[in-house]
């Protein structure tokens, strides 16, 4: 998940600059803009996901 997450970062950025570069200032370039943004989101929470330290639960001990 972690190299899925870098790569949705870099394709949210791709969108963005593209969509600045190519379309005229209107609702068109702002729905690409904050589409390009939401991608973004979805990478960095999960490269955060792949980062966080696994929770290990102990078990109770069995007395006989």
């Amino acid at each position: 998940m972690n190299l899925a997450g870098l790569l949705l970062l870099v394709a949210g950025w791709i969108i963005v600059l593209t969509a600045i570069g190519l379309l005229p200032p209107g609702n068109a370039r702002a729905v690409f803009v904050l589409a390009g943004a939401a991608v973004e989101a979805v990478g960095l929470i999960l490269v955060a996901r792949a980062h966080l330290p696994e929770v290990v639960e102990e078990r109770p001990q069995e007395r006989d």
